[in-house]
């Protein structure tokens, strides 16, 4: 009995020097986000160089798979945006990511501007998880999952911006509850507690969100983030937490490297790889299912229809005044009869650039299914709907108003609520007590 007790205790000691002086471990998270269907390469204005290009996206995601033990996440907004994604209302996104093969998401705000059931659909068709843990009143979102890489547990939770209802037709939201996310992580952080060696946040909030997140919240390793289309070419570090994010529409891959040791992470590195057909790289798999629905869109929507004479810009439309938010602003305001037109920025997705204009270039740059809506307002009211536009400006909330009609200066250092300093409407200062026809779209 006391030579089973000896060995026993020789056998436990043993067990405690090899968990003390375990070899350090190492794995990577590559991730993406606000991909929104922008499966070709195309010419960002002012360059003849190409960006994107999911199919050299998933090259490059095979090559550093190989390295080391990896997972893929996306931080939502993945199937909507593009005509290539729009088309299909998403399955074509799904299908590419289902290739590729993905381990997580979280929904984004515009996962549901197709409304329920087709989000339901695309959740039947995916082979990866699909999360929203402040999410209440839908069935298929997950709030989190444990994924274990080289004996590593990685906890990831995924939360959903709570301003989704605004964010996307209210109608396609009706009877869900989108819960405080600050809430929502702490409460899961308890969950996982002793479940999980890494807690990621896989985040739909935003940039500026998730650093007030980082700050509010203790018990986050990694958040990252979408929402924004931030390029965070390194990692932030808040507190204890890191933070990433990777620009958007597959035009950068995000690299994070851990090295953990005993379940700790001891030292990571993180970067940005921009992605085009100079990296050499390119997944045939992935290339065949671009194709087949490239196809598709070409005989839908491949019908020349104008000619730009120059560049039309929307890189800017959700912080300043752009060509193509004024030319959208002059031809709503012109369609509708009214004095002035409002435009909220983010409903402008990207650029028309100079050459021959197709149908498919108008849908790509107002994907939304938005009316153009003509009212009659005070001036007061005019004031207060562009005094809203500039109060989350830093932020990039996406409503910082392209106008026609009117004219306004203001200051973006003031506090939110009073930032506006004049008006204009045509030559003459904005009379808050008249009566205005206004359209917005």
């Amino acid at each position: 009995m006391k030579t089973k007790k000896v060995l026993l205790f020789f056998i436990i000691l043993l067990l405690s020097f090899s968990f003390c002086f375990a070899e350090p471990v190492e794995i990577r998270i590559l991730y993406v986000n606000d991909f929104h269907g922008f499966a070709e390469s195309y010419r960002t204005p002012g360059s003849e160089r190409l960006l994107g290009g999911v199919s050299y996206l998933a090259g490059l995601i095979d090559n550093l798979r190989r390295e080391k033990p990896t997972i893929l996440l996306s931080a939502g907004d993945m199937i909507q945006g593009n005509n290539w994604a729009n088309l299909t209302e998403g399955k074509s996104v799904i299908e590419l990511m289902n290739a590729m093969s993905f381990d997580a998401m979280v929904v984004g705000n515009h996962e549901f501007d197709f409304g329920l059931d087709v989000l339901k659909k695309r959740i039947s068709e995916s082979s990866f998880f699909i999360l929203g843990a402040n999410v209440y009143g839908f069935d298929g979102l997950k709030p989190y999952i444990i994924k274990e890489l080289s004996g590593v547990k990685i906890g990831i939770i995924g939360v959903i911006t709570e301003d989704t209802p605004k964010s996307t037709h209210p109608k396609n939201v009706v009877g869900l509850k989108f819960f405080s996310v600050e809430d929502t992580v702490k409460k899961y952080l308890k969950e996982l507690n002793g479940k999980a060696d890494v807690i990621v946040v896989l985040s739909h909030i935003g940039f500026f969100a998730d650093r007030l997140l980082a700050q509010n919240v203790r018990g986050i390793d990694i958040i990252v983030g979408g929402h924004s289309h931030t390029k965070v070419e390194k990692p932030l570090m808040i507190g204890k937490t890191i933070i990433v994010q990777a620009w958007e529409h597959g035009k950068a891959l995000g690299v994070l490297d851990l090295t953990l040791e005993n379940g700790k992470t001891i030292k990571f590195e993180g970067q940005l790889k921009e992605i085009g057909p100079e990296i050499g790289f390119e997944d045939t798999t992935i290339k065949a299912i671009v194709d087949k629905y490239e196809k598709i869109v070409n005989a839908t929507l491949g019908e020349t229809i104008g000619t730009a004479i120059c560049d039309l810009e929307a890189k800017d439309v959700r912080k300043k005044e752009t060509s193509l938010g004024n030319l959208i602003a002059d031809i709503i305001r012109e369609k509708a009869g009214a004095d002035i037109a409002i435009v909220n920025g983010g409903s402008i997705r990207t650029d028309i650039l100079k050459g021959e204009i197709k149908i498919r270039d108008v849908y790509t740059v107002l994907p939304f299914d938005n009316y153009i809506v003509a009212i009659k307002m005070s001036g007061k009211k005019v004031k207060e709907s562009i005094e809203h536009g500039v109060s989350a400006v830093e932020g990039d909330a996406g409503s910082f108003p392209q106008v026609s009609g009117i004219r306004f200066t203001y200051n973006p250092n003031a506090p939110p609520g009073g930032r506006i300093k004049e008006i204009y409407v045509g030559d003459k200062p904005l009379d808050e007590k008249k009566r205005i026809r206004g359209c917005h779209q």
